[in-house]
């Protein structure tokens, strides 16, 4: 949906080829996230040290520190370490959203192409974004560095320049959004469900105890799994999505052309009362049976059709939690009613704010 969005047009390979360029991006993802997991741990533990410094009444902006938790965590395990400059970051993060809210607004209503203002100030916005990637891109070729980056795979496999530069631009706009919204609506969540964040405290102490948070040990946090699930169902987190036809395709009687991009509306297929019982509340347990976990899998929210930039969310989501979740309780502020809005990546209408106290 982003590429044809940003009227990308690299794409038209064979079968084989977009299959090819398909897993390079899936491995990329895989391994920078194994390669700078240390890196997810300091920024979650940054943020641990920001909140515990809090007196117990302060309001938290939750959405605006859950976006530049994620700004930081995927510019600099997309684009390496030019961001551990906070300067780059906003800058970045100016950019992204200029370019994010035209794509979930402005393409979609047809306003953007009647307003001249806004369609310079987006297209000098993806200009900068696209001159920061070619940049790095450059700087990446036929060179060793020690922190192993998304780009560092794209460039690795047989892409040519326009082809990193477009997988870079749709991994670094949908996973900085997809990652910010999912561990915004978890706490949210968490917030509100006092039982659930008790029995995640416990398994978060069961699992690790006394020991650092690993990526041993993150796979064993099965109901922490669970509550992102949840969490991605009761949002909508996404609520449409969309895939090219590889190949022809038909429905009774109408032909599907190849490339042509089909829309999913997954915000209704995900609270389908005759699927999810009570789909409205927020349950964790439903996905201890196993096929409700196979239903959401074959939507594409997890196993081998999960997509990538929500593959990317789930583990940096997983490593805060551990990290907040274990030495804070994390509270709602009463009264607060949280408005949705629906676009590509769901959000709340305005600020959710919460409260926080220390465990110990």
């Amino acid at each position: 949906m982003l590429k044809s969005l940003l009227r990308y047009q690299s794409g038209g390979g064979s079968v084989s080829e977009n299959h090819m360029r398909k897993k390079l991006y899936e491995n990329g993802v895989t391994d920078s996230l194994k390669s700078n997991f240390a890196l997810l741990l300091k920024l979650s533990e940054e943020l641990l040290d920001k909140w515990l410094s809090y007196p117990e009444t302060q309001h938290v902006p939750l959405s605006q520190h859950m976006l530049g938790f994620a700004m930081k965590s995927v510019t600099q395990m997309v684009m390496g370490s030019t961001f551990e400059d906070d300067q780059e970051v906003i800058r970045f993060q100016k950019n992204h959203g200029t370019v994010w809210s035209e794509i979930g607004k402005g393409f979609l209503d047809g306003s953007l192409d009647k307003n001249t203002t806004r369609k310079k100030q987006y297209e000098d916005a993806l200009m900068q974004l696209e001159s920061v990637l070619r940049n790095i891109i450059k700087e990446r070729k036929g060179r060793n560095f020690s922190q192993h980056i998304f780009i560092d795979s794209l460039v690795q496999g047989n892409l040519n320049d326009q082809q990193i530069l477009e997988d870079s631009m749709i991994f670094s706009l949908a996973s900085c959004i997809i990652t910010a919204k999912l561990c915004t609506w978890a706490i949210c969540f968490l917030t509100t469900s006092e039982e659930v964040q008790k029995k995640l405290y416990e398994e978060i102490n069961q699992v690790f105890g006394n020991g650092p948070v690993t990526p041993e040990k993150i796979e064993q946090l099965r109901y922490c799994q669970h509550v992102l699930c949840e969490t991605v169902r009761t949002a909508k987190l996404t609520p449409v999505s969309a895939q090219h036809q590889d190949i022809e395709g038909k429905i009774d009687q109408f032909i599907i052309p190849r490339e042509t991009l089909v829309l999913y509306a997954l915000g209704v297929v995900l609270q389908d009362p005759n699927t999810w019982p009570s789909p409205h509340k927020f349950d964790p347990d439903r996905f201890d049976d196993e096929l409700v976990m196979k239903t959401f899998s074959s939507l594409g929210f997890s196993g081998t059709q999960e997509c990538p930039e929500l593959r990317f969310a789930y583990m940096v989501t997983t490593v805060l939690l551990s990290v907040l979740v274990k030495r804070l309780h994390l509270l709602s502020v009463e009264g607060q009613v949280i408005e949705t809005k629906y676009e590509l990546v769901t959000s709340s209408r305005e600020e959710a704010w919460i409260t926080v106290s220390k465990r110990y």
